[in-house]
């Protein structure tokens, strides 16, 4: 029978993401799920002995307010800590309909959305200062669409001097920015864009990359930006060897700006129609649909392009984003992910 001891690997952290209660819920669809209803199921979740070690956060109500006072924060940093938990990466409302605005808007947009990424910093820090936060990123991204950025020759710019701007923001805070890779954003939703974005931006160091597994392996299908498909058209799924090239080519173009990682999985099929708007979907670890070998291609990202562990994350997140409510209720979905996690860990983790 397993035991925690037969998991010696305690690197990197296994952190959930709590933004699954928000993200799809509210506004005619199921209710939003309370941050400490999601905190209590985290803690809750255990496999051989072994728990979720914290959890990543949207700094958007209701789970916790962009515009949070300093005793909101301690109140909310002491609610995580009495389950035992920590907090990793938070992730910024940049968007316009959060108060923030379009990366690639060079005038109120860009205003907005600086102002939501000092907030988030500030969030961040004080999370820190706090002993909650001993580790993780802001994650934002471009909050605008494939289709305005198509429509836009300079758009490119604009967005990666936006990011600079941001920049300069988190180191001011202490902080880094990871720009999520998803195919919805913008100026990021193909691997080729989204590396010539981060190096537009040229700041390694504060502005790198966040590798959503479920997300990425949509760019491998060139969803929204058919010019930058890997793998070829009509390809079978059964062909596991083409799969595990397409995501070599991917990891190693983008693994040097990765600082930020979700362990996800994906049935790659797509939300959306027409040649700009299609957004990924995130599967359960355990979906018989589901494309990924999760421990294993998670190697990709954690291991370097000599099979080396890189040990560049102090913790792994967990996406899980548009679940029915019903399904976040059942235990069994928690430590079906925690399992998961920890056969990550297993194969690509360390001892510290």
């Amino acid at each position: 029978m397993s035991t925690a001891a037969s998991h010696a690997n305690n690197f990197p952290k296994l952190h959930n993401a709590a933004w699954p209660g928000v993200v799809g819920k509210g506004e005619g669809s199921e209710p939003a799920i309370p941050l400490d209803t999601l905190l209590d199921w985290t803690a809750a979740a255990e496999v051989d002995g072994v728990k979720f070690d914290g959890v990543d956060l949207f700094l958007f109500d209701p789970h916790v307010s962009i515009d949070s006072s300093d005793d909101d924060l301690k109140y909310l940093a002491d609610r995580i800590r009495s389950r035992g938990l920590t907090v990793g990466s938070v992730v910024a409302p940049v968007w316009p309909p959060t108060g923030g605005g379009s990366a690639m808007d060079e005038g109120e947009g860009r205003t907005n959305f600086l102002k939501q990424v000092h907030k988030g910093c500030h969030i961040a820090r004080r999370l820190r200062e706090l002993g909650i936060r001993p580790y993780g990123v802001v994650r934002i991204d471009s909050g605008t669409g494939p289709g305005d950025w198509a429509a836009d020759p300079k758009g490119q710019d604009k967005i990666a001097q936006t990011f600079k701007e941001a920049g300069k923001i988190a180191r001011d805070h202490g902080e880094k920015l990871a720009a999520e890779g998803e195919i919805c954003w913008g100026g990021m939703h193909s691997w080729r864009k989204m590396v010539d974005l981060l190096e537009r931006v040229g700041e390694p160091e504060t502005v790198g990359f966040q590798a959503d597994m479920a997300h990425t392996l949509l760019y491998t299908l060139g969803e929204n930006a058919p010019e930058d498909r890997i793998l070829p058209a009509g390809y079978d799924w059964k062909d596991g060897a083409t799969l595990d090239a397409a995501l070599k080519t991917l990891t190693d173009a983008l693994r040097p700006w990765t600082i930020d990682f979700h362990v996800a999985q994906n049935d790659a099929t797509v939300f959306g129609s027409g040649s700009h708007d299609h957004t990924g979907r995130h599967c359960q670890a355990t979906d018989p649909n589901g494309k990924l070998d999760i421990p294993r291609h998670a190697g990709y990202w954690l291991r370097d392009e000599k099979g080396q562990l890189t040990k560049k994350f102090n913790h792994i997140c967990w996406d899980g984003c548009m679940f029915p409510n019903e399904v976040m209720g059942r235990p069994s979905t928690w430590n079906d992910i925690l399992r998961t996690m920890i056969a990550v860990r297993d194969q690509h983790g360390w001892q510290a």
